[in-house]
Parts: structure tokens; sequence; C-alpha cells
């Protein structure tokens, strides 16, 4: 059971949210004393809350453990439902093969690297290729863009969809299917209203927008991609206390897992780097620290080698190591060629 379906005051389940706490297995272990620090409440009220959590539990609680219980799969389910997996191309053919064809469904993908690397551009890229129509060998879905740092630009996605239309047009695997489907002339305009865009400005916020998808993706059930840009920014500042900032993230990365699960869809983190000091010298890595480094199912760098962007296979339970290149140009994200500079893109 979630904590926004208790029945407390709307400013006590914000503050829950907030906090880190959004569902009642997460208030399980919870003292009244940490539970008022943590919320900032006199400790008679976290009580009251806490009594409010007990009373809820016992009612669902024989519930969940049936659904615990009766959810049970077979790992030949686990194969089959995993060969089923579609996957999100990146329009970079190599890249998407280093991938295993592209940025799969119903995991967690975290994409990292320098500023001006293109993650912001990639994360643009997925929200427009994840529409590309079935009869094009795409899921013909939607996309979430939650945009913590105001790097989105919708000019810049304009021009990636006009060169998603023109690679439609391009000779391919599925001419034949787009013979039969050109009746459908679609538009920029219908790409951009199927990117639904949250602007978050505190990692509450971000957070709110988070646990809100459970809903929002249940009222648009065609929503197939998660791009948050960048998952790190509201956490990298203004924290003191960093089992407060842990608690929050792990309870992010569970929601967003959750997200991916049931809805069949895929999430994309979009993260930042910092110096790492091991071994007497520094060396760049993914911000967020080392337990972050296991809340997704597959972890991707993107780093310069001299004037060409590479993406590199950093962690994956399915995928071996391996690196790509690719190159940003007006139209997105593309195969890399071996005239790439290093050019500034909108």
């Amino acid at each position: 059971m979630e904590v926004s379906s208790l029945p407390i005051s709307a400013s006590q389940r914000g503050k829950l949210i907030s906090a880190g706490y959004s569902s009642i297995s997460s208030l399980s272990s919870v003292t009244p004393s940490d539970l008022a620090r943590d919320l900032n409440i006199p400790e008679d009220e976290a009580l009251q809350i806490l009594k409010v959590v007990s009373d809820c539990s016992g009612k669902y609680g024989s519930y969940q453990n049936h659904a615990i219980v009766t959810g049970a799969q077979t790992a030949w389910d686990m194969l089959h439902e995993e060969e089923l997996s579609r996957q999100i191309t990146t329009s970079c053919a190599e890249l998407d093969n280093i991938l295993g064809g592209g940025i799969t469904c119903k995991e967690v993908t975290e994409i990292g690297g320098v500023p001006g690397i293109g993650k912001t551009q990639l994360g643009i890229q997925l929200a427009v290729n994840v529409q590309i129509p079935v009869c094009y060998g795409g899921l013909g879905g939607k996309a979430v863009y939650i945009d913590t740092e105001g790097s989105f630009m919708v000019e810049r996605a304009l021009q990636i969809v006009d060169g998603c239309l023109l690679d439609m047009l391009q000779p391919n695997d599925f001419s034949r299917k787009k013979n039969q489907a050109s009746k459908t002339r679609l538009q920029p305009k219908d790409f951009l209203e199927n990117i639904f865009y949250f602007r978050t400005c505190s990692y509450a916020e971000q957070i709110a927008v988070v646990n809100y998808m459970d809903k929002f993706i249940s009222e648009h059930n065609d929503v197939k991609v998660i791009i948050i840009d960048s998952v790190t920014f509201h956490f990298r500042q203004d924290f003191e206390d960093m089992a407060l900032r842990t608690r929050l993230l792990c309870g992010m990365a569970l929601k967003l897992m959750q997200l991916a699960k049931k809805y069949s869809l895929a999430v994309v983190l979009l993260n930042q780097v910092t110096t790492k000091h091991t071994e007497g010298s520094f060396r760049l890595t993914l911000a967020l620290g080392d337990s972050w480094s296991h809340a997704c199912t597959n972890r991707v760098i993107l780093y310069w080698n001299g004037e060409q962007r590479y993406a590199c296979i950093d962690k994956s339970p399915s995928l071996p190591s391996a690196t790509a290149p690719y190159s940003v140009n007006g139209k997105g994200i593309r195969d890399s060629t071996s005239t790439t500079k290093r050019v500034k893109m909108m």
C-alpha cells in the first residue's frame, strides 16, 4: 500500500513522501523519534502516524502476503518474457549492437558521462525513437521526460524528430511493411505531443513526480519510456544528512524498478560524473556513490577519446563489456563518422 493512500492529512502525506517514505513497508521499522526527526514534527504526531500505518498494515497484510505467494514465476516463464522484451533504438547501429538491440524495456538503464558528451541528446533521441510505429520496427509508444536541470530544449527535440522522420523514409528491413502503412503520414507535431514533460526544481519535487508516475502511466498505458535528466542534480547539493539521501535514493530507485516491471517500460537515468580517489590517484566515475551503482540493471558510460565519442557497457547482468563509437549531429544520435568533431549542439 502506498503512503499516498493513508488516512492522514495531506501535509503529513507530503512530508512522508518528501522524506523518502513512499510505501507502508518503508515505515515498518521506523521509530517515532526517527520519524519525528525526518519529518520535523513532534514525536507524538509521529507516533500517531505510525499507529495509522500499523492499523493499515493489519488490514492489508494478509492480502499482500497472498499476492506475494501467488505472484511466483518459474525461471522458464522469466526466460520467455525476456525473449519477448522490446528495445528502443538509439539511432546508432553500433551502440544498439552492444546494448543487445537498444534500450530494453522492463529494465533500468543508467547513462552517465562528462558535460557535453551527449547525455541529453541521447535522452531526447530515445523520447522520440520510442514513438516509431510498430510497422517501422518501433514500439509505437509515448515518453515521459523528467527534467531536473532545465536542459531539455524543444527546438532540439524538433530537430531530432525531423531527423527521425527522414530516417523512416529510407529503405530498410521494414520497407514492405512501410508501404502498407504509407497511408499514415506522421508529422513532427505528433511526436512532440507524445512527450510528457515534467520540470522539477528540488529533490522533493523529483520524488513526488516519480511517485506520481504509477497513477499517470495507469492513465496513459502507452508510455514506454521514462527518462530522468539528470537523476543526480538535486541530490548533489544541500544534503548534510547522507543517510537520509541514501534512503531517498534507494526508495526512488525501487519505485522506478517497480514501474519498469509493472508497465513493461524502459527507465533511463542520465547521470553526472565526479572524481574518486583510488590507489593514490583520482579518476572520473559516475555520481551518487557505489551503493547507487546497484540501483540500475545496465550502466553505460559515455566518454571522449580524442575527437571521438564512445559508449562503454560498464555493468550489466546479461551484456558483455563492450565499447562502441557514436556521433551527435544535427539529426541527433547517429553512427560514428571519421569527421566527428566536438561541436556544440543546441
